[in-house]
């Protein structure tokens, strides 16, 4: 059980009208809290290791179906290089912006850092509309995109992935423009996410979505919530209908949990004796949407995030659990299977109520576990069998999650002896919550790498 820190305590405020839902400042403000538990790394270090190592933004042509010509911005962020190549997805969406992508970047070095896998974080993506956009455009954007980053990508130098809106197609198309700006050589390590038989690992399309249910898997059986040791007969409550949601959706179903409620960008539904979410799936499929689904009842997003669960996995977009409907939120525990949707605010509220919070850094890390382990096949020429990524997979979202788990319970001993002592020489009284216990726990890994390296010259 999570013990409860003051609201005030955390200087944060949580009023709607205040709040501040830059993504970008919401991320350095999450590491500033963690780093208040890390008083011994120097100054500078902490410069170094919040600010991006290179930030990239291209703007290109592109011709559109009737013959037209639209120009496209495109942003690609790598954020450290300390524990080996950039890594992370490219996304397609309307409000792709240079914030956005140095606070994903950033949240993927933690990432990386906590699953301890040698990759620093970085990100990418294209301000367009897919929804609108042919395949045809949708490949010339891909294609032109990747010729303008150039050698900013590479095997050993950054390697782009799926997000939102793009798909093992679309890493498909990466590779191949890759491919011809550098024939000659073994370039399937340059992107993952790729279709199979490209390259591609059996067990990536399910990877995030399968990662989080390890993590909340191992975190119920090591006592997280008193009365609930596994997912079997747990209610489950998914925000986000898409590639993450409507897999962990399924891969919970079919582990023995109760998904009562899902949602799209639509609305959502609900039926508390439970949903097929492959019957879901199939309706979306016919309709474009999960409303309307037989023997369910329609419900609004923010009514779903709100319903009574056990687990509820935020999978859609950043900031949805806030200041201004946290206090609303009736789940026992939280599983960030999305990128940043619970805000600093929200936070302070849902830890004051004993309600945890596996973040996304953890809870979401098995899309990259996953890729990481392609980008192996593919520089050994080797193929895993399903089974052996999936239990490589377990077994590095249990070590994840331990190691999470007991950073906690460490912080927070130290914490109530008065060891830790602030910058203004007091000593901190706030118990660290699960996500300042992650960052801490990447924050020392990044750290203790760089430290190991020197500083270059």
């Amino acid at each position: 059980m999570q013990e409860g820190r003051t609201l005030a305590s955390a200087g944060t405020a949580t009023s709607p009208a205040t709040e501040d839902l830059n993504v970008y400042r919401m991320s350095t403000l999450q590491l500033d809290r963690a780093l208040r538990y890390l008083p011994s790394i120097k100054r500078g270090l902490i410069d170094f290791l919040k600010r991006p190592a290179r930030s990239i933004i291209v703007e290109f042509p592109v011709e559109m179906e009737d013959g037209s010509v639209q120009t496209f911005t495109g942003y690609r962020v790598l954020h450290s290089r300390v524990r080996g190549p950039g890594k992370g997805g490219i996304r397609y969406h309307p409000d792709v912006n240079l914030d956005e992508v140095r606070a994903l970047a950033a949240w993927m070095t933690w990432k990386c850092a906590v699953a301890d896998i040698p990759y620093g974080g970085a990100k990418g993506g294209v301000a367009c509309d897919p929804k609108k956009l042919s395949e045809t455009v949708l490949r010339r954007i891909t294609r032109r995109y990747i010729a303008e980053l150039g050698d900013n990508i590479g095997p050993f130098e950054d390697i782009p992935a799926p997000d939102m809106y793009t798909d093992a197609k679309t890493m498909a198309w990466v590779y191949d423009t890759y491919q011809m700006m550098h024939p000659g050589r073994n370039n399937l390590p340059v992107v993952t996410g790729k279709p199979v038989d490209l390259g591609g690992s059996l067990g990536r399309r399910e990877a995030t979505a399968r990662g989080c249910l390890f993590a909340v898997q191992r975190a119920l059986s090591r006592g997280l919530l008193p009365g609930l040791s596994s997912v079997k007969d747990a209610t489950v409550v998914v925000q986000g209908f898409g590639n993450v949601g409507g897999i962990a959706a399924q891969l919970f179903h079919e582990a023995g949990a109760r998904v009562i409620a899902v949602s799209d960008s639509t609305g959502g539904i609900v039926n508390e004796s439970g949903l097929d979410p492959n019957a879901v799936a199939r309706h979306k499929e016919k309709t474009k949407s999960v409303q309307g689904f037989p023997g369910a009842r329609n419900i609004t997003n923010a009514e779903l995030l709100a319903w009574p669960c056990d687990i509820l996995i935020p999978a859609a977009m950043e900031c949805q659990l806030r200041g201004d409907n946290a206090e609303k939120v009736r789940a026992r525990l939280i599983a960030e299977a999305a990128n940043g949707p619970t805000t600093p605010a929200a936070d302070d509220i849902l830890f004051a109520r004993g309600i945890p919070v596996l973040p996304d850094i953890l809870a979401n890390a098995g899309g990259v576990t996953v890729s990481y382990f392609e980008w192996v096949q593919n520089i050994e020429n080797q193929r895993w069998d399903e089974a052996e990524v999936n239990e490589k997979l377990r077994v590095k979202m249990e070590r994840a999650t331990d190691a999470v788990l007991d950073k906690q319970r460490q912080l927070n001993e130290r914490v109530a002896k008065g060891e830790i002592i602030g910058a203004d020489g007091i000593p901190i009284r706030e118990q660290a919550d699960l996500r300042i216990a992650a960052l801490v726990l990447a924050v020392e890994r990044v750290a203790n790498v760089a430290l190991e390296r020197g500083i270059w010259p």
